[in-house]
């Protein structure tokens, strides 16, 4: 992209959030990039979700000396907060990767059809901000995974078209309260609902997402990425993008079927092996340091508090 890598970041300045640039250890002001290039429209896009909002991402993607003369700051100078700050969907992929798969059942339980479950914004936080162990929950658990963000709104789209619609990518981390998703939790017994997904998946500050949205063009094949995390510095889980079930495309094309996709929706596409609560890892503890990397992305960093 005329020669500089496109990164957008929500970063904080003088108590506000702001948009920055990010190319390789710097960060430029996104105003101070649209006055000098005399975009006026762009400069009315204070946040990242409103610039997709406005279908004028295309604008940026084809600007030239994107941040020539601009003043810029180091990135690790400055507090960045999460990519897209109010999405109207946050939607994950349940066992997409064979090798998660293979770990949650010990046989083969690949799915037929996508199995997509929800979150909400409660749980959405950016790199750097603590992941709270409530007093609820003594298994919390990590899932590092690929997010794809939605830059154009779409309905029943074929999945010939469905990475059109793709503005960008983060690392995300699925933090999982195993003892509320695997607990019935019935005081007599005798019925059983099934896994609680809702409480499992959805208490605060459970969806870490970052460091940055990657532009689509950045990342030509988001199949044959590197993806690993790492709890204290130690390896839990290391793997690639490529052993997804189900790729991209199908994921959108199924997600989009009678349900409207939105600019800033983000798709978390799963999870591959090695997650506390199949392989006896410990579970997260006060004072842990989360580590999610995925190549071409970047790495998103969480400490873990208890609250």
């Amino acid at each position: 992209m005329n020669g500089i890598n496109l990164r957008l970041a929500h970063y904080v300045r003088d108590g506000s959030t702001r948009v920055g640039i990010v190319h390789e250890e710097s960060l430029f002001d996104f105003q101070d990039v649209a006055n000098r290039l005399q975009l006026s429209d762009l400069r009315a896009m204070l946040t990242i979700d409103a610039l997709l909002a406005s279908g004028r991402l295309s604008a940026l993607l084809t600007a030239k000396n994107l941040t020539e003369n601009v003043q810029s700051l180091p990135v690790d100078s400055v507090t960045l907060r999460s990519p897209i700050l109010n999405p109207e969907k946050i939607l994950l992929m349940a066992v997409n990767y064979h090798s998660h798969s293979k770990e949650w059942s010990q046989k083969d339980s690949t799915p037929t059809e996508p199995y997509l479950f929800t979150k909400f914004r409660n749980t959405l936080i950016g790199p750097g901000e603590p992941v709270l162990i409530p007093r609820i929950s003594a298994q919390a658990d990590w899932e590092v995974e690929l997010a794809v963000i939605i830059g154009k709104a779409g309905k029943n789209i074929a999945k010939k078209d469905a990475m059109s619609y793709v503005a960008g990518y983060a690392v995300s981390n699925d933090i999982s309260f195993r003892d509320w998703q695997f607990s019935t939790r019935q005081p007599d017994g005798t019925t059983k609902l099934g896994m609680n997904w809702v409480k499992g998946k959805g208490l605060d500050s459970s969806f870490p997402l970052g460091p940055w949205l990657v532009t689509a063009d950045e990342v030509p094949n988001p199949h044959e990425l590197e993806i690993s995390l790492t709890v204290n510095g130690k390896t839990r889980q290391q793997s690639t993008t490529g052993d997804m079930v189900f790729r991209i495309d199908s994921i959108i094309e199924y997600a989009s079927k009678g349900m409207t996709l939105t600019p800033g929706d983000i798709i978390s596409t799963g999870t591959p092996q090695g997650v506390a609560a199949f392989t006896g890892g410990p579970y997260l503890k006060d004072g842990d340091i989360l580590e999610g990397t995925i190549g071409r992305i970047g790495t998103l960093r969480n400490p873990v508090r208890a609250e």
